[in-house]
């Protein structure tokens, strides 16, 4: 009787990340109320200018990542190739 070898790829958790953009901050046309709420306003800029310099992190993390798996599929595809002689 002969035994068959199956090459089965079992993925450890790699899983995508979601990076989610940052809302832009709302500027009132009324310089009135750009006056009123400037300390809100400023605040809403220096938080976005913090959360988007986390999301280009995220997205490089997330391109190193996907590359890494496409990497890892193609050789597996290869492997493939190979058990079934083509």
């Amino acid at each position: 009787m002969q035994t068959v070898a199956l090459l089965l790829h079992v993925p450890v958790a790699s899983y995508a990340e979601s990076c989610l953009a940052p809302v832009r901050p709302f500027v009132p046309s009324d310089s009135q109320a750009a006056r009123y709420y400037s300390d809100i306003i400023r605040r809403d800029f220096e938080v976005y200018i913090a959360d988007i310099q986390d999301y280009f992190r995220c997205l490089e993390q997330e391109r190193a990542r996907a590359f890494e798996e496409a990497r890892e599929v193609s050789q597996d595809y290869g492997r493939f190739l190979e058990l079934v002689g083509d």
